[in-house]
């Protein structure tokens, strides 16, 4: 029987980018888009979960933590309300009522608020942060890893649960499993299952899909990948989930089904 659980779905803004980042069909390129950014809270007796951490308040503006460039390129769209520590605050929460705080990876909208939870195990692939903190200390800034980010996480005692390579999947409760699916999007990606009790559950994929578009026949790849044969094999292997568990992937930057999801300040699923 499953056990009490609520899970928030948080709407932390949006972001502009070019069209043919989030996937490359055969149609001319959609110009200019907007994608949500999103974290999710899961309430459980065995302790809070968070999964992904979202931009940092201080990533845009003339002394914002993202490079000029970067800024230009995508930028960041949210009010004050949209921020994850405001977002939690609106649950009654802060950051110190996280037993684990999930990373399906490092890029920056993402991780932009991991320092804000010096109490939680964060839990991160291997390769992941291995490579977030190459980039640092080679001083990389021009890069979807945010220099500033990482550099105030090296200067905190964090409590890091790296899973490794050969790790397929991780049990944190009776309803929520961790999904290793390795380098495609990134070096490094985990997905999180979550079972539900109005549905069989949902499988949290963030950016190893972006959207449906790259994920239901046809599959159009998205158009920034760092390894495409294994990410051609994630969506799969997210696929054969879905059919196995019968659980609902909701994608990672989709801005057709995010808004028809049920947003914190409107209730829960469970």
């Amino acid at each position: 029987m499953l056990g009490r659980m609520r899970l928030y779905v948080l709407d932390l803004g949006w972001m502009r980018m070019e069209g043919s980042l989030l996937f490359r069909g055969p149609d001319p390129s959609p110009g200019i888009v907007e994608i949500p950014i999103s974290a999710y809270c899961i309430d459980h007796p065995d302790g809070r979960v968070l999964f992904d951490a979202g931009c940092h308040p201080d990533s845009m503006g003339p002394t914002g933590r993202w490079p000029a460039e970067y800024q230009a390129a995508y930028p960041y769209l949210a009010g004050a309300e949209c921020q994850l520590p405001n977002r939690l605050e609106q649950l009654g929460l802060d950051p110190d009522d996280f037993r684990y705080v999930v990373l399906s990876h490092l890029h920056s909208d993402h991780a932009g608020c991991v320092e804000f939870f010096s109490k939680s195990t964060l839990v991160v692939h291997e390769d992941e942060l291995a490579v977030a903190m190459r980039l640092h200390r080679a001083g990389e800034r021009a890069s979807t890893y945010c220099w500033d980010d990482i550099d105030r996480w090296t200067k905190l005692d964090l409590d890091w649960r790296k899973v490794g390579r050969n790790e397929s999947r991780l049990a944190l409760n009776d309803r929520v499993t961790i999904h290793n699916w390795g380098r495609g999007h990134a070096d490094g990606m985990l997905g999180l299952e979550v079972r539900l009790r109005e549905r069989p559950g949902v499988i949290l994929t963030s950016d190893a899909i972006y959207c449906r578009e790259n994920y239901e026949p046809p599959m159009y790849r998205a158009g920034f990948i760092e390894h495409p044969a294994e990410y051609d094999r994630t969506v799969e292997e997210i696929r054969a989930l879905a059919v196995r568990t019968g659980c609902e992937p909701w994608f990672g930057h989709d801005p057709r089904q995010f808004p028809m999801l049920r947003k914190s300040t409107e209730g829960w699923y469970e």
